[in-house]
């Protein structure tokens, strides 16, 4: 059972935020994600895409802003959980019990929902040998390219991931790339870099083919693919990538009794609290008259969500406001050295 000040859902720019807003208050959070890393949106939507409207950094990428963010909060030594899920929550004396996809146990007084349009999930196989594989032979993301050294790798897709780890991991291993159109939808600078690969036999390039079935039972050993006019042709193969894009759920949120707007949960403007006390929505997720779904708008949301979280993780201590310019109290929190 861990118990902290705040419970972050969400690990994306806002939710890494609100770490750093909760913490110069002097609370600790605890984040859970449903990816496998930090950055949300910003890291599986446009990692390598300028942004152009943060205060006072005229254009970064989101994979920059990620890193910045990440950077900022690094005195606090927050704790993330990754690859992981809320399941359900209950109230328990004030306090909010938190159980996730992994049977971990928080209580919190406080519940910060940072989580963009909904968790992001990859679209898997529909296959019904495909299950007992995943984690093992397919994948639907890479941590460690090394994992694929050496490997035959089959690539399922036809966008940017699919095509970056192509090229990627064809310095490392036996490639095929297999996408069901001729037409890729990825930049086209890459799939030229593609073609060329496939022409001087760096990788194997199959087009208008779709994954028909899995041969191997503990381990894959090949794969059959089809097209649409019946010819089949099977690849041996150890490892299957599939980049099929993502799909996004709320997920359980959507059972915790919050009041909703379509796929947005409703908030006040005061502190962004939704119709339960100690559930706060900041970023993407929440709605209200006049919102803007803007990343400084979603900064502005965590740090006014997180003098309402200090009120009810401290109820004996008065709120006392303070600028980091001058305030030495939260400089030795952010580590700094002053003379």
């Amino acid at each position: 059972m861990i118990k902290t000040d705040v419970v972050i859902v969400g690990a994306g720019p806002v939710g890494l935020f609100a770490v750093h807003q909760l913490a110069i208050n002097g609370l600790k959070s605890e984040v859970i994600d449903n990816l496998d890393r930090a950055g949300g949106q910003c890291i599986e939507l446009y990692p390598d895409k300028p942004i152009y409207d943060i205060p006072g950094i005229p254009v970064c990428t989101g994979e920059e802003l990620t890193k910045n963010l990440i950077k900022q909060i690094e005195p606090f030594k927050t704790n993330f959980h990754f690859n992981e899920r809320v399941q359900e929550i209950s109230n328990e004396n004030n306090h909010w019990v938190i159980k996730t996809s992994k049977n971990k146990v928080f209580i919190s007084p406080n519940i910060i929902i940072a989580g963009g349009v909904g968790s992001f999930e990859p679209r898997k196989l529909s296959l019904k040998d495909a299950e007992k594989h995943e984690g093992k032979n397919i994948f639907y993301s890479v941590n460690d390219k090394n994992k694929f050294k050496d490997k035959k790798v089959s690539i399922f897709g036809g966008g940017d991931s699919a095509l970056d780890w192509a090229l990627e991991l064809s310095k490392i291993s036996r490639v095929t790339l297999i996408h069901r159109r001729d037409e890729f939808r990825g930049a086209s600078h890459t799939v030229q870099e593609i073609k060329k690969l496939s022409k001087a036999g760096k990788l194997v390039l199959k087009t208008k083919y779709q994954l028909s079935s899995i041969e191997g039972d503990k381990n894959i050993k090949s794969i059959t693919i089809k097209q649409e006019e019946g010819k089949t042709e099977k690849i041996e193969t150890d490892c299957i990538l599939g980049f099929f894009g993502l799909i996004m759920k709320l997920g359980p949120i959507v059972e915790w009794g919050l009041n909703m707007d379509k796929k947005t949960i409703q908030v006040n403007t005061e502190n962004f609290e939704t119709n339960k006390k100690g559930i706060f929505a900041i970023g993407d997720i929440c709605t209200y008259p006049g919102k803007l779904r803007l990343i400084l708008s979603g900064f502005h949301e965590a740090a006014l969500a997180s003098v309402e979280c200090f009120k009810r993780a401290r109820p004996n201590e008065k709120y006392k406001f303070q600028f980091t310019t001058s305030s030495k109290e939260i400089q030795d929190r952010l580590g700094v050295k002053t003379k």
